[in-house]
């Protein structure tokens, strides 16, 4: 059985991951807006990334005795000034879920809960990957700041990303 405070602390986090992809299509959305089609692309690509976090928390918690509970999602903002704020944002965002993840580590190891020390680790692995990805893009759009030829080609590159999920894991 789980500890009902990591119970609490997961689906906390189920929440943030839902609005995590909440957040990534209404970017896509904006993205689309403004015909930045790759990166749109790239944003839908996310959000269906952050989806398969979701369902890894849920079957964790499901399999430890614990129960989901859902809750409200806020609403995530609309409009970007750029696709440059847009992954300013991203980064911002992935930042602080880094911490929300170390806090569920730091949690577990309170707790002494070796399993769940064991399943985050692999969150903790993923967070490196999350903000080293949206750090490339925020630095190529900083060396194309003023070269409008190569927000086209960021854009094509950006259209190139494909989702796999992560092995096991099926949405």
């Amino acid at each position: 059985m789980i500890d009902k405070k990591m119970e609490k602390a997961i689906n906390k986090q189920i929440n943030w991951e839902l609005y995590s992809s909440y957040l990534y299509f209404s970017m896509a959305a904006y993205c689309d807006s403004v015909n930045l089609k790759g990166f749109s692309h790239w944003m839908r690509t996310q959000a269906m990334e952050e989806l398969t976090h979701v369902k890894r928390f849920y079957d964790f918690l499901t399999s430890r005795g614990g129960r989901v509970i859902f809750s409200e999602i806020k609403a995530p903002p609309t409009k970007w000034n750029d696709p440059h704020k847009v992954f300013e944002e991203t980064l911002k965002h992935e930042q602080h879920v880094t911490k929300l993840i170390n806090d569920l580590m730091n949690l577990a190891h309170d707790l002494r809960d070796h399993a769940s020390i064991g399943f985050l680790q692999w969150f903790v692995d993923e967070q490196v990957e999350e903000e080293e990805s949206v750090d490339d893009v925020l630095q190529s759009l900083r060396l194309n700041e003023n070269n409008p030829g190569g927000l086209f080609m960021i854009d094509k590159e950006l259209a190139q990303r494909t989702f796999v999920p992560p092995a096991g894991v099926t949405i």
